[in-house]
């Protein structure tokens, strides 16, 4: 009986394991959309400093007060 425990313990862990390099490999392929759209994005057009300074601002104010504001 301890084996078919100890069986059971090996194949959860390799699920758990398949299942964190599915999430890794996702949040991969959304952080590279997003770089995606951003390089499209008007901000490509900013100077550094533009960049730097929008950058500040909204970690100032927070994405969704900066949505606000901009809506």
């Amino acid at each position: 009986m301890a084996g078919s425990f100890e069986s059971e313990r090996k194949a959860i862990e390799a699920e758990e394991s398949k299942l964190a390099e599915r999430r890794k490999r996702l949040q991969e392929r959304e952080q590279s959309e997003r770089q995606k759209l951003i390089g499209k994005s008007v901000l490509m057009k900013a100077s550094e400093d533009q960049l730097d300074t929008i950058l500040k601002r909204m970690k100032a104010l927070g994405l969704d007060e900066t949505i606000k504001r901009l809506a």
